[in-house]
């Protein structure tokens, strides 16, 4: 081989050229993934950066280009930021007023309720200190807007889940990110100052300062954007490309004036992004537009093939003395159970955006640990390399902890939908069956407890299940069947109308 002819093996060449690969592979199979298989795009970009990371075939080693914490750090601030101000974008017109009352409910009660439940199971899993594992719990506290995102969107989300849902995981997952700051550090000043000291710099720093101010600049930029851009827009001074990229600009304004003044940019950017659609008109300018989406697919698959390359596996278990494999596995699985459903169900009647008990248990079950949790997990393990947090074993235990939470979650939320069509899909051929064969017995209500059944309302709305019995076809079944055409048993308790299909059951 000539020896101007150059094989670059070093990161600068395997970094592209790994990423180029998943995107180019992905591409080409994204619609089976995403529209036929429902499994998450962001599931799979883990999968394959943990596959491709020292831990699988060794292709790349974050590590070995240096100290992984603070491009960690940034990374997940600008993901996050992006996501934010996507998600308060995407709302609908004036969303933050009409639906503030579920939104206070949803970041005050059941965050909190998240944050010390989450504390708890640390307490009781790894027997550390209640404000030491506050510490931590504030981490995941969080629902995050990256893998929310996905729930949310998609040919499964638009025929299966009501907007009034969407809109609202949509509007809290992009709010209590920003919120995680007091959480933190109510917990960082307990562990330094006493009660007292640490609850006042808590109220001026982070309340005042951090949220009050954060809320004001957000609102103040976005409104100035919509209106100087409306300005431009109607003279013809702005073109269409910058148009439609105005939002991920606006983003890094957002991020540079917010921090430049020392406050939490987070937040600003999701109030930010509210207040720059909060008429409806830059949505509904750039509705048949994707140039944000296709920069947020890119964004995040980028940094989650990162994070499931960087992630220690190998050395989770023995990072820290009770944090076994074992530990941390009862840990994930009691925090995803106990984290948030419970306290989303508990206040489905002082939420109006969660108008029923199903669309609450949907709501609750995804609220995913994600880049938001990476975030500030690397904020916290930054503040306690100071000495006033020597001696602290929420120092070995923070990021092991965090690291497999974000696992369990990107696996379990990554396939719930899969699995859940997979058995309503399976499972309406068997009744169909069933009924054909039943046995003779006298119930005309038989009808229906079928047609009001959940499997076959979720198939009624399903038009693309082409392989399963149509709905007439399930009709014919149910006639034909012995149970309906009994005689109904009389009971005198019993309306006359209690054999009908209309009759809810």
């Amino acid at each position: 081989m000539a020896s101007w002819i150059r094989l670059n093996a070093g990161a600068d060449a395997v970094v592209p050229l790994v990423f180029g690969v998943f995107a180019v592979c992905f591409g080409l199979v994204s619609m089976v993934v995403k529209e036929r298989l429902f499994v998450s795009d962001t599931l799979v970009a883990f999968g394959f950066g943990a596959a491709i990371g020292p831990a699988g075939a060794g292709v790349i080693d974050p590590a070995a280009w240096g100290n992984v914490h603070p491009f960690m750090l940034q990374f997940a601030r600008v993901i996050i930021a992006i996501q934010v101000l996507a998600a308060g974008v995407g709302l609908p017109k004036r969303y933050l007023r009409t639906e503030l009352r579920s939104l206070l409910v949803l970041l005050l009660p059941v965050m909190t309720w998240m944050w010390l439940v989450s504390a708890a199971v640390i307490v009781m899993v790894f027997r550390l200190g209640f404000v030491e594992a506050l510490l931590i719990a504030s981490c995941v506290a969080p629902t995050d807007p990256v893998l929310a995102n996905s729930i949310v969107r998609g040919r499964f989300a638009e025929t299966k889940v009501p907007v009034n849902v969407r809109n609202i995981i949509s509007a809290e997952s992009g709010a209590n990110d920003g919120l995680g700051y007091p959480y933190l550090y109510l917990a960082l000043f307990l562990l330094r100052y006493t009660a007292r000291e640490a609850v006042t710099r808590w109220l001026v720093a982070i309340i005042l300062w951090e949220i009050a101010v954060s809320v004001v600049l957000g609102a103040a930029i976005g409104w100035a954007a919509r209106r100087l851009l409306k300005h431009a827009r109607k003279r013809g001074w702005v073109d269409h490309d910058s148009f439609l990229s105005f939002a991920i600009s606006l983003t890094l304004l957002t991020l540079g004036v917010v921090s430049f003044v020392g406050s939490d940019d987070i937040l600003a950017c999701f109030v930010a992004g509210n207040a720059f659609t909060w008429d409806d008109w830059f949505r509904e300018e750039t509705k048949e537009a994707h140039l944000q989406d296709v920069l947020d697919t890119l964004f995040n698959h980028t940094f989650f093939i990162y994070l499931g390359a960087v992630i220690p596996w190998g050395q989770l278990a023995g990072s820290a003395e009770l944090a076994t494999p074992g530990r941390l596995a009862v840990c994930a699985l009691l925090i995803i159970l106990f984290r948030r459903l419970p306290a989303t169900i508990a206040v489905t009647r002082v939420t109006p955006a969660i108008r029923t008990f199903r669309e609450s248990v949907f709501a609750g079950w995804f609220g995913p640990i994600g880049v938001g949790a990476v975030f500030y997990a690397m904020v916290a393990h930054e503040e306690l390399q100071h000495s006033a947090y020597d001696g602290l074993r929420a120092k070995e235990y923070l990021l092991p902890i965090v690291y497999s939470l974000v696992t369990a979650s990107v696996i379990v939320h990554g396939i719930t939908i899969p699995l859940y069509h997979i058995v309503s899909t399976s499972l309406l051929p068997l009744s169909a069956r069933i009924l054909r064969s039943a046995s003779p017995s006298p119930s005309v209500a038989f009808r229906a407890v079928i047609r009001r059944s959940r499997l076959y309302r979720e198939y009624a709305s399903d038009d693309e299940a082409s392989t399963i019995a149509d709905r007439s076809q399930l009709d014919a079944a149910v006639e034909r069947s012995p149970l309906v055409g009994a005689a109904p048993a009389k009971h005198p308790r019993r309306p006359a109308n209690y054999g009908s299909a209309n009759t809810a059951v």
